[in-house]
């Protein structure tokens, strides 16, 4: 240590020690080697002090050295803990196996060789794909190879700098507690390193690729959702794709000769994986018109009426339209949720004449559009509302399916869409295969997707929707801001001029206005901020932190009767929203800050 840099504390040093004991990775070394050097105290307790946190959404965080983020050796770490766990749990674990699959940022492919070695190491058949997939593949292939668990490598839409470390359970949806806490502690029972090569993974007989085959049986399966295959290589709208620098381009072009679909046009600067995402700052296409700048372009350049578009990993799907006028729309998460269902619903029946609607379900989370659940009352389907993730979506769908009843279609309106019951979590590829023959079938027939949607409206009635967030970068600042909305147990029961006439708050212990025990029926945490309000005007708001961004996020919603105008619903909407704003989230005080645009 440089002799005028200042001592670091016994406690710092012997972080640092044990770091350096553990991590061969080179960089990552020098980074703690160079704070250590410099005697900066802080950025070593930031990045040493305390370890990346393993939950039901497995790892996420950003690349670089120290036992908060992700690296190497926290990704080997969480592979020891959760081989373990698995083994423990599964008599036949090691025979089952594991299947493990990567997106195309940096590192990703090197964490999902330490995983593979690392299970290779205690005797696990393991099916490592050889080359870049999207993750409904993984949820898929845990399926068609039954395998104990899966694994994904991949941040999903995050920034370039993040990366991720997603598992599934033996059922093929993401694993959901106790699972989590019971693998995050086997973690911590087993954080010495066991030494192995993730080089040899290529020539280790325990080592398989099953890409080809689970690719094709995929296509197979995703198949019973095309109903107009015959017609669709005959239908002319031409269909803008980007893949967001990610890695859907081979499945959804795969996904679209499946369902015998004319290939769409690829954005040439975002149809290749690129682990910096060069031309968007946020690749994520539910940011709207900026993140599908170059997609309505092209589409205005070879006069294609629709966009669509998979996040970095191809499990969230967005769509944009040029209307008459000229101008794109971008269809919001709950928009293109219920124009997929109606549509799936309406097909699958029409294929299924004999068909019990009671028989069939529909799953949102409860943060999503409630037009979904009127549709699925005035069609005779069942609907399941859960907590926000696919993860409890897809264990619900398994437990409907697994009592003989037919998933149709589940959402989240964080354009997350899983379409049947092909793999249990969303799926950006199939969703995207389905959304095109549902757009070429409306335009063979003399409509556009808008004026589809607005047919849905006055069946079902209209749904004004405004869902939006502020960044809190001091999340301890959350529990202070839900705080005063709780008013120590004496809920509010107004925001500005509207009545409040129920409450659910589903942060730990939990509350609920409208059961007899107060005690809510979904589930609580300890860990995520959640209140939604009811409101006598029949508004919905949902407050909650994010469990992976650095976000508070609101969502509203206000239904309108078939026929009422929908400009005065959307009116109402907007100016309860600013009394949130104003009074629940109050961004001025807590320094909350709006996004750029």
């Amino acid at each position: 240590m440089s002799s005028t840099a200042p001592a670091l504390s016994e406690k710092t040093q012997k972080l640092v020690e044990q770091w350096l004991s553990w991590d061969k990775n080179p960089k990552n070394r020098e980074e703690i080697q160079t704070l250590a050097q410099k005697g900066d105290e802080v950025e070593l307790n930031k990045i040493l002090g305390k370890r990346i946190a393993f939950g039901t959404a497995g790892l996420r965080g950003v690349m670089r050295a120290g036992f908060a983020n992700m690296n190497d050796l926290t990704v080997i770490q969480a592979s020891q803990g959760l081989a373990v766990y698995v083994e423990k749990t599964f008599p036949d674990a090691k025979s089952k196996g594991v299947v493990i699959g990567y997106d195309g940022r940096h590192n990703s492919h090197d964490f999902a060789h330490w995983a593979a070695a690392t299970f290779a190491s205690r005797g696990f058949k393991v099916y490592l794909f050889g080359r870049i997939v999207p993750t409904p593949l993984v949820a898929f292939g845990v399926l068609a190879k039954k395998t104990a668990c899966g694994i994904m490598v991949t941040a999903s839409h995050n920034p370039k700098d993040d990366n991720g470390y997603k598992v599934y359970w033996d059922n093929g949806a993401q694993i959901v507690e106790p699972h989590d806490k019971g693998i995050s502690e086997a973690i911590e029972a087993n954080l010495q390193p066991w030494g192995v090569d993730p080089h040899s993974v290529k020539s280790n007989p325990l080592v398989e690729d099953p890409t080809d085959s689970v690719l094709d049986a995929y296509f197979k399966r995703i198949q019973e959702w095309s109903f107009h295959s015959k017609d669709n290589a005959s239908r002319d709208l031409k269909i803008v794709y980007t893949a967001m620098h990610g890695v859907g381009k081979e499945c959804a072009t795969r996904a679209f000769a499946a369902f015998n679909l004319k290939p769409f046009h690829p954005v040439p600067q975002q149809i290749e994986p690129h682990p910096d995402f060069p031309t968007v700052p946020f690749p994520n296409p539910e940011e709207g018109k900026g993140a599908l700048k170059l997609s309505m372009e092209l589409g205005d350049k070879e006069n294609a009426p629709i966009v669509i578009a998979n996040d970095p990993d191809a499990d969230r799907l967005a769509a944009a339209e040029r209307q008459p006028n000229g101008q794109w729309r971008v269809f919001n998460g709950n928009e293109l949720g219920i124009l997929i269902a109606h549509w799936s619903w309406t097909q699958y029946k029409a294929k299924h004449p004999d068909v019990d609607p009671a028989k069939c379900f529909v799953v949102a989370s409860t943060v999503s559009s409630k037009m979904l659940q009127a549709m699925a009352k005035a069609e005779g389907l069942k609907f399941y509302e859960t907590l926000t993730g696919f993860k409890w979506i897809g264990n619900k769908a398994i437990e409907e399916h697994n009592k003989g009843n037919k998933c149709i279609f589940c959402f989240e309106e964080a354009i997350g869409y899983m379409v049947g019951d092909a793999c249990w979590d969303k799926d950006g590829i199939r969703a995207a295969a389905v959304f095109g023959e549902f757009a070429s079938w409306v335009y063979a027939h003399g409509k556009n997707v808008s004026a589809y949607l607005d047919d849905l409206y006055a069946k079902y009635g209209f749904f004004a929707t405004n869902n939006r967030y502020f960044f809190c970068y001091e999340p301890e600042k959350l529990p202070l801001i839900f705080g005063e909305m709780r008013n120590g147990g004496k809920y509010v029961d107004t925001c500005g001029r509207f009545k409040i006439s129920s409450i659910r708050d589903l942060t730990t212990p939990g509350y609920d206005s409208t059961q007899p025990d107060k005690k809510p029926i979904l589930p609580v945490s300890r860990g995520t901020e959640m209140i939604t309000f009811h409101f006598e005007n029949g508004a919905v708001a949902t407050l909650r932190g994010s469990g992976t961004e650095p976000k508070l996020k609101y969502y509203t919603e206000l239904p309108g009767a078939p026929g009422v105008d929908s400009k005065i619903v959307e009116a109402e909407l907007s100016e309860l929203v600013q009394e949130i704003i104003k009074h629940f989230l109050q961004p001025e005080k807590w320094g909350l800050q709006k996004p750029k645009d």
